[in-house]
């Protein structure tokens, strides 16, 4: 189920209402009516799929559990192990089997001895990637002793499945989320307005920003041959704001829909685009899947610890293995390790840290240092972002080699003035509204009551007058 789709229209008010004007005086109640309506919403896809949520649940709780009751190393190993296994092994088979089948017959055949590739006909779960991190991330935590385990069944199932942030994240930790299933929730009417407005921000990044950019991305990339450099340089700056209110849409969509209900869910994005240097980008940028990674890939591998050898592989894994969970495709892989060049130098010289408080704060505009650097920062990623999307690694090269050719100084053949003009003024909004969580939070004391509403009700207007096609967000593909 979409979240820009009617059929969520009518679904998220209908759970809203049983779930505080039923439920809401028995919390195995509320919990047993958000378990069946995650079920709903990811069936509502395909419903035999909800069968791979199920075991991955099962297996994780009865790990969990497992662990709680021994201290002999070797048997709390063997039972994360199996939890591994069996995340990753789903993981595995229906994200990357046809990639590694196929790129074994490719390297065979660069020997002299061509094999044929064996390659199923394999759907990819939506979301499988984001839920599977989800629970994997419990038992790891319940393994080291972080997070205690759970023997509320309903609970767990919930936590996992949790529909507003089931298939694209954020991808949250057990120690933050699963107690809040544990604990009454009182309805708070603040915190209700306030995930209202999340959801409308989130509504019109997706429909009048992201999939207005849509429409002449996949023109451009689908025909990069015909346009000029100048053209495809446009085509690449729109992607890169297709994918962050695409993807940072639906987070505020997702963290809003669960205030609805409650819940607090981490933050995702944090106006990644102002970002000075690439590590603050990354701290910016997909913040669950980021410290994701940080806590249970490079921490363990010695993180920033030991000597520069260390250092450069421990980088180099972090963002070549963010790149393949992106996607079964080199082009994903060698955007991380675009961006592990990128990040390297600011590592090895101790510059990673430098910038970790918001930009120009207290101030209207940026100095010219701080706008020289987030000029660089996002013309960088725009040239990563382009073998994100690009389908092959040729394409992405010769897309670059057209974009630095002689037609980079002509005028652009494709775009549109009306989707310039609407992007320029969601920028400058959040630009002004960077140190807040979201653009619509307003302080109501500087903000009086009639401006607020007529910046609702212009964003509603927009998001009526200005939808582009209705696009699937991106990140279901991952």
């Amino acid at each position: 189920m979409l979240f820009n789709s009617i059929e969520f229209a009518i679904f998220l008010p209908i759970v809203f209402f049983l779930y505080w004007f039923v439920t809401n005086k028995n919390i195995k109640a509320q919990n047993s009516l958000l378990l069946t309506a995650s079920y709903v919403f990811y069936g509502w896809w395909d419903w035999r799929f909800l069968s791979l949520i199920v075991i991955s649940s099962f297996v994780d709780y009865f790990v969990g559990i497992g662990l709680s009751k021994t201290n002999k190393d070797r048997k709390r190993k063997l039972l994360l192990l199996t939890s591994i296994f069996v995340n990753l092994g789903f993981l595995g088979f229906f994200k990357y089997f046809n990639f590694f089948s196929e790129s074994f017959a490719e390297a065979f055949t660069l020997l002299g001895k061509p094999i044929n590739a064996t390659r199923l006909n394999i759907i990819l779960p939506i979301g499988i990637s984001f839920y599977t991190f989800q629970t994997l991330s419990y038992s790891i935590d319940v393994y080291k002793r972080k997070t205690a385990s759970t023997k509320d069944i309903l609970a767990f199932f919930s936590f996992v499945s949790f529909f507003p942030q089931l298939v694209a994240g954020p991808i949250e930790r057990a120690k933050n989320l699963l107690p809040q299933f544990y604990t009454k929730r009182t309805f708070e009417y603040e915190k209700a307005v306030d995930g209202m407005r999340q959801i409308l921000v989130g509504l019109f990044k997706k429909i009048v920003i992201a999939d207005n950019c849509a429409i002449y991305v996949n023109d451009i990339f689908s025909n990069y041959t015909d346009y000029s450099g100048s053209t495809l340089l446009l085509g690449a700056i729109f992607f890169s704001i297709q994918i962050y209110s695409d993807f940072s849409g639906y987070s505020d969509i997702a963290i809003g829909t669960s205030r609805l209900f409650g819940f607090n869910l981490m933050r995702n994005f944090a106006f990644p685009y102002f970002s000075r240097d690439i590590a603050e980008f990354w701290r910016r940028w997909h913040i669950s899947l980021s410290t994701w990674f940080r806590d249970y890939v490079y921490i363990p591998l010695g993180g920033s610890k030991g000597d520069t050898w260390m250092k450069i592989r421990n980088t180099f894994v972090i963002f070549l293995v963010s790149g393949f969970w992106h996607g079964a495709n080199w082009t994903f892989v060698v955007w991380g390790f675009i961006n592990a060049c990128y990040f390297l130098p600011l590592m090895l010289l101790k510059q990673n840290r430098k910038n970790t408080d918001i930009v120009a704060a207290g101030k209207l505009l940026p100095n010219v240092k701080e706008l020289f650097q987030i000029g660089t920062t996002y013309f960088l990623t725009i040239l990563a972002w382009i073998f994100f999307r690009a389908e092959t690694i040729n394409q992405a090269i010769n897309y670059l080699r057209n974009v630095f050719s002689m037609s980079l100084f002509s005028m652009p053949e494709n775009g549109s003035i009306k989707v310039i003009l609407l992007v320029t003024v969601f920028f400058l909004i959040e630009w002004i509204q960077r140190d807040k969580q979201h653009i619509l939070q307003f302080d109501k004391l500087t903000c009086p009551k009639i401006i607020r509403w007529g910046i609702y009700y212009g964003i509603i207007f927009l998001i009526i007058g200005f939808g582009g096609n209705q696009e699937e967000f991106i990140y279901f593909q991952f």
